[in-house]
């Protein structure tokens, strides 16, 4: 790794980090530390979901007319503000206004490192550095939800105000960090000052293999990462009998696979064709639904549904450790010279559409109609291979698999590698 890409892994693993500190108590907070009840706190989560609805779209062009650092360094002084002044309030006015500020940086950053990434990266290398920065964010969210776990106080509002005050260190570090950061002179597209936001998301909706990857993407994380902390915990506890520190495990043994098997499916991810990994990915999360079922409504003892319920949340780590080096440099390479950062924000933007309609939907389900959740969300597992194997037929040999692509070249050589670059 060159030093922008040290620099880079860094500033993800602060920004997890910092987030890992507040993320797990932001409804304790709200709801009981600041006495706003329920509602208020549910409000505060939707908030997050809606901000990033709002500046996600504005987000790609600002990147791609001012480049991934400005934006970055914009969204991470706008999340600091949000983080301090969430920390100090007491009203759910300023609570929610606060909320709206985080929200909007966080989701912002997304995008911008994710470009950042493809800027200070070669198609060789890519996989790799997409690995190490979902590796440094899970550790940076474990460590720092660990550790705040350990500071705060329920019964003091102040060790409340400490966490918020140290999420807001960690964002104003990471601009320290960041503008020390030497970006490659990123290609440009011509006239795109002259395009306007229109015209670059038309652009984008006609690129055909893009939107079938938006759509494949919405599907992985409705059925994944949107049933976490809603549906599937929910779940767990009413269908499985599962305690809350027995939950706790689980999401553990998530991040904890993640951490375990990252690296070691690397080497066998970038061997594959990209499009047969996200369908495999599906397969495995066939199976780990499969295995909820058996927690939830199987005849199995308390012990028995516990390491089901466990080992579903394990599963699901080692599909999320399989695409994250896969689902991200498939997005850069789809994307147009020096488009990058639209693409990243548009795939982000279908992310939270995923993450906000995932509990709206999992969390009823999940908690009183058990069979038809698992069910449905098991089906929704192997809709994923069948749209991961259709994608396939959409892409060229360099975007499904590319390291075979580059051993061609090196194998044919002369002329025919010029023929492939430029092909590529």
């Amino acid at each position: 790794m060159g030093a922008a890409m040290r620099r880079i892994h860094v500033g993800n693993a602060l920004s997890a980090f910092g987030l890992g500190f507040t993320v797990p108590y932001l409804y304790v907070y709200v709801a009981q530390v600041r006495g706003l009840g329920a509602m208020t706190a549910g409000l505060v989560l939707a908030v997050f979901a809606v901000a990033a609805l709002i500046v996600l779209p504005f987000a790609g062009r600002a990147i791609v007319r001012r480049g991934p650092l400005p934006v970055l360094l914009a969204a991470l002084v706008t999340a600091a503000v949000g983080a301090l002044s969430l920390g100090l309030s007491a009203g759910a006015a300023t609570v929610l206004l606060s909320a709206a500020a985080l929200g909007a940086g966080q989701a912002v950053m997304q995008p911008a490192l994710a470009t950042m990434i493809v800027d200070c990266s070669s198609a060789a290398t890519r996989s790799r550095a997409f690995a190490t920065q979902f590796f440094l964010q899970n550790l940076g969210l474990g460590v720092g939800g660990l550790i705040g776990g350990h500071l705060v106080d329920t019964t003091e509002a102040g060790s409340f105000t400490l966490l918020f005050s140290l999420e807001a260190a960690m964002f104003l570090l990471l601009v320290g960090v960041m503008a020390t950061v030497r970006m490659p002179r990123a290609p440009r597209v011509e006239g795109a000052p002259a395009q306007s936001d229109k015209g670059s998301w038309k652009q984008l909706l006609g690129n055909r293999a893009m939107v079938q990857l938006c759509v494949l993407g919405f599907v992985l994380f409705f059925a994944c990462y949107g049933q976490f902390e809603s549906g599937l915990s929910a779940y767990g506890v009413e269908a499985a009998g599962i305690s809350t520190s027995a939950l706790g495990t689980a999401l553990a043994a998530n991040t904890l696979m993640i951490v375990v098997a990252q690296f070691a499916v690397l080497r066998f991810v970038e061997r594959r064709k990209r499009s047969r990994v996200i369908a495999s990915v599906g397969l495995i999360w066939a199976v780990a639904w499969a295995v909820a079922g058996y927690a939830g409504l199987g005849n199995g003892s308390q012990a028995m549904a516990t390491a089901a319920f466990v080992s579903t949340y394990a599963l699901f780590g080692l599909g999320e450790a399989m695409l994250s080096p896969t689902l991200a440099p498939l997005v850069a390479d789809l994307a147009p010279t020096g488009m990058a950062g639209q693409y990243n924000s548009a795939f982000a933007l279908v992310k939270q559409l995923a993450l906000a309609v995932g509990p709206a939907v999992g969390g009823p389900l999940g908690a009183s109609l058990h069979a038809p959740y698992v069910v449905i969300f098991l089906l929704f597992s192997l809709g994923i291979t069948v749209l991961a194997l259709r994608l396939g037929r959409q892409l060229t040999d360099v975007q499904d698999h590319p390291s075979a692509a580059r051993s061609r070249v090196v194998a044919q050589g002369g002329a025919s590698a010029g023929q492939a670059a430029a092909h590529a």
